[in-house]
C-alpha cells in the first residue's frame, strides 16, 4: 500500500512542477496585461501627467482625455469665455478651465461604428462561407482537394502590401473605395482561408455516423448539417470567429489605403488624434481603451467555447 501511495503518474505534474508552472503563468499574465493597464491609466491622466518623466504612477484622475476624444475644442480669450452663459455640464466646465470651448462632436463615434459594422460583418461572412466550404471538403470527395486547400491557405501567406496597389486600383474603378461593402468583402476574402482551414479540422473530428443516422431518419443533407453538425462544431465556429474578428478589427494597411471618410475605421483614425501643441496622449489612450473593449467583451463571452475549440480533438479515445 505504501509503494502504491509513493507511485506517481508520469502524466501528472509534481508539486514543484505545478508551482513552477504557476509562477511562469502569473509572470506572463503580468507582462501581457501591463501595457493594457498602463494605457487605461493614461486615459485618466492629464496631458501633463501623461508626458511627465519619470512616469507618474499615482495621480489625480481626470476625464480630460475622454472629453478631448469625443469633442472638438477651440481656444478662446478669457474675456470671451467670461461673457458666455454658465456652463451646463461638467465637461463644459472642464474645457473652460483650459480657456477653451467645445465647438462640436468629434468623429470618433462614426469611426467606432464603422469598425463594428465592418469587423463583425466580415467576421460573420467569413465564418458562414468558411463553414460551408469546410463541410464540403470534409464530407465530400472534392477533386484535387489537397491542392485547393493549399491554394486557399497560400492566399493567407501573401503580404498585404504586395496586392495593395492592384486592390486600390480595382476598388477605385468599381466604386468600392471608402465603402462598407468594399471593406467587408475585402476582409471576408482574407479571413475565409483561415476559417476554412480551422473549421475543416473541427468538422473532421465530428463522427460521420451522426449524419448517417440523421439521413436514415429522413433528414435531408442540409437538415443534417444544420441540426447535427453545426451544434457539434459550435466550439470551433466560436474560436474561428474570434480569430477572424481580431484580424478585421486590428487591420491597418488596407483601412489606411482604401478609407478616408465614410468607412474609415478606428485603426487609421487613432494616430491622427492630435492635440494642441503636440500629441494628445490621454485622448489617444482613451481611444485605444474604447477600441479594445469590443474584442475583450466578445472574447470573454465566448471564452468557454474558445478554450474547448482550441483543445478540440487533442485527446482521442
Amino acid at each position: 500500500m505504501t509503494d502504491l501511495a509513493l507511485q506517481q503518474s508520469v502524466v501528472a505534474a509534481s508539486p514543484r512542477g505545478k508551482t513552477f508552472a504557476a509562477v511562469v503563468v502569473i509572470a506572463y499574465a503580468l507582462v501581457a496585461t501591463l501595457p493594457i493597464v498602463w494605457i487605461i491609466l493614461t486615459s485618466f491622466k492629464t496631458q501633463e501627467d501623461a508626458i511627465a518623466y519619470p512616469p507618474v504612477v499615482v495621480f489625480q484622475p481626470s476625464m480630460e482625455g475622454y472629453v478631448n476624444l469625443f469633442t472638438i475644442r477651440s481656444r478662446q480669450t478669457s474675456e470671451f469665455i467670461a461673457s458666455l452663459p454658465p456652463a451646463q455640464t461638467w465637461y463644459d466646465r472642464d474645457v473652460r478651465k483650459r480657456n477653451m470651448v467645445i465647438a462640436g462632436p468629434s468623429k470618433v463615434v462614426p469611426r467606432f461604428i464603422n469598425s463594428l459594422v465592418i469587423g463583425f460583418g466580415s467576421t460573420f461572412l467569413a465564418v458562414f462561407l468558411g463553414t460551408l466550404a469546410a463541410y464540403a471538403f470534409s464530407r465530400f470527395k472534392v477533386p484535387l482537394a489537397d491542392d485547393l486547400l493549399f491554394f486557399i491557405l497560400s492566399t493567407r501567406m501573401m503580404p498585404p502590401i504586395a496586392v495593395a496597389i492592384p486592390i486600390y486600383l480595382m476598388y477605385r474603378a468599381l466604386g468600392l473605395a471608402d465603402s462598407y461593402l468594399g471593406m467587408i468583402v475585402l476582409y471576408t476574402a482574407v479571413n475565409v482561408s483561415l476559417a476554412v482551414w480551422l473549421l475543416k479540422g473541427f468538422i473532421d473530428e465530428i463522427p460521420r455516423e451522426y449524419e448517417e443516422a440523421a439521413l436514415v431518419d429522413g433528414y435531408t443533407r442540409m437538415q443534417a448539417f444544420i441540426k447535427v453538425v453545426l451544434p457539434q462544431a459550435i466550439t470551433g465556429i466560436a474560436a474561428t470567429a474570434i480569430f477572424c474578428l481580431i484580424f478585421a478589427w486590428n487591420e491597418y494597411a488596407f483601412a489606411s489605403l482604401l478609407t478616408s471618410g465614410d468607412a474609415q475605421t478606428m485603426p487609421p483614425f487613432i494616430p491622427f488624434i492630435i492635440g494642441e501643441g503636440g500629441q494628445d496622449w490621454p485622448a489617444v489612450a482613451a481611444a485605444t481603451t474604447l477600441f479594445v473593449l469590443p474584442i475583450l467583451i466578445f472574447t470573454v463571452v465566448l471564452r468557454k467555447h474558445l478554450l474547448r475549440g482550441i483543445t478540440f480533438g487533442a485527446v482521442r479515445k
